[in-house]
């Protein structure tokens, strides 16, 4: 196994917001975001984000974010200036990543700084994996996987920090029951795109690969 997969890195990131909808004009208020390498946590990046409107009520009780925090936080280009960076170009993951992806894709494109966005998500990789799980809300996958909570839900880097939890801990899940020695970024995704059947079809076949691979590491010494 080379080098490169043992190593791999992702972000893991988690965006507030003034709403649910960008295409109607709603706006990032808040960023979180870890850097994994190894399924551990070497890095951060937080910061509000003044959208440049007030937020209603509601947003406010949710998040905890009030008007005079966003009026007093940065613009949305000097955080996301800072965000591209931090990114670079690793794969990232978030919980229900369609709304983050629609959301940074929005963001990049008010000021021209598309890329080509990778994403995994972890809420469509619990569905595969976890049919017993009462629904899939990030705090309801926390408790059922029973990851420590040591932040308040609905702020950006602790969501951050729990998405990045559940994704590792999905990864220890993967390698207890199928044997892997390693799970990537890229098996991980293609989990999220199948139905559970075959889903559940394709690990086994990957690690019934990965066993038969690993009978003789030496070759035919007589071929």
């Amino acid at each position: 196994m080379n080098l490169s997969s043992q190593t791999e890195t992702v972000i893991v990131i988690d965006f507030e917001t003034t709403g649910l909808y960008p295409d109607n004009g709603d706006r990032v208020i808040e960023i979180g975001a870890v850097l994994l390498r190894n399924q551990e946590i070497v890095d951060q990046f937080q910061s509000l984000v003044n959208p440049g409107f007030f937020i209603n009520h509601e947003i406010e009780t949710i998040t905890g974010i009030s008007n005079t925090m966003l009026s007093e936080a940065p613009s949305t280009p000097e955080v996301m200036e800072k965000f591209i960076k931090f990114i670079g170009t690793h794969p990232l993951v978030a919980h229900n990543a369609s709304f983050d992806r629609s959301f940074l894709e929005t963001e990049l494109g008010h000021f021209g700084k598309k890329r080509p966005l990778n994403f995994g998500c972890t809420l469509r990789i619990a569905r595969r994996l976890y049919p017993d799980a009462i629904n899939y809300k990030l705090e309801t996958l926390v408790r059922y996987k029973e990851i420590p909570v040591n932040s308040q839900f609905h702020r950006a880097l602790a969501d951050a920090e729990m998405a990045a939890s559940l994704w590792i801990k999905i990864i220890e899940d993967l390698k207890s029951q199928f044997g892997f020695e390693h799970v990537s970024f890229d098996l991980m995704k293609k989990i999220g795109t199948m139905n559970r059947e075959k889903a559940i079809d394709l690990l086994q076949k990957e690690a019934e690969d990965l066993r038969t691979q690993r009978v003789d590491t030496t070759g035919n010494l007589f071929d």
